[in-house]
């Protein structure tokens, strides 16, 4: 039987494996991503990354650049040479223009750069796996309020009401949990990234926000714990 490179296996969980020489960052976007029903393998290096990445079949890679040992652009450089239809997200500290070029340049798909919001990370993989957005919704419903996923925009039943981006975030995690107190701690971690400072109020200020956009009653404070949107 003769292989087919080009054609990937159809899964119901795609599979991602996960590069990166920090614990933190293993766990806590492995749990994400597997909570957004992900499939994921991690790896703690570079030396392991690429073994996994030659031996296994995944539908992305996400990959850390500054790495002990084999560092990410010797683990992408030789993942490409065998395997040159790979999806690679790199996800990485490093801010300057020419590891970003040096990266896209040796067939990586896109490069997010730490710190990174979590909603962004998730949306960044949806868009690259393929057939991993089917069945998503379009908008999502509670509380009164309609939220568009494509426009970015919500409705109160009275037209569209536009939102800013760290808004459409939020109110897109408490809908999508609708009915349950979200933790300061845990929308913090969502849509500001992992790093961001718990004791910061600009989660407090989007909330004040979205509450003049959309009513006061729109969101609702659960005092010591955090927020929540009612179902109905």
């Amino acid at each position: 039987m003769t292989s087919q490179p080009h054609a990937r296996e159809v899964r119901a969980r795609p599979r991602i494996l996960l590069v990166d020489d920090e614990p933190r960052i293993l766990n806590f976007v492995s749990r994400a991503l597997r909570a957004e029903g992900f499939d994921v393998e991690v790896a703690s290096g570079g030396k392991e990354g690429a073994a996994a990445a030659l031996a296994g079949e995944f539908d992305l890679i996400i990959l850390d650049l500054r790495m002990p040992g084999m560092d990410g652009t010797m683990v992408l450089r030789r993942v490409i040479e065998r395997k040159p239809d790979q999806a690679v997200l790199v996800l990485s500290a490093l801010d300057d223009a020419t590891s970003k070029v040096v990266a896209l340049d040796l067939g990586a798909d896109d490069y997010l750069m730490k710190p990174f919001s979590l909603n962004e990370l998730v949306a960044r993989v949806r868009a690259r796996v393929r057939g991993a957005a089917r069945g998503m919704p379009s908008h999502l419903s509670a509380g009164g309020i309609r939220l568009d996923i494509h426009s970015r925009a919500a409705d109160r039943g009275s037209g569209p009401i536009p939102l800013a981006e760290r808004e459409f975030m939020v109110l897109e995690e408490l809908m999508k949990r609708a009915g349950s107190t979200v933790g300061k701690e845990s929308l913090l971690a969502s849509v500001w990234g992992y790093h961001f400072d718990p004791t910061s109020n600009v989660l407090d200020v989007t909330i004040r926000r979205l509450r003049a956009k959309l009513g006061r009653s729109s969101i609702v404070t659960v005092r010591g714990e955090g927020y929540r949107v009612d179902v109905h």
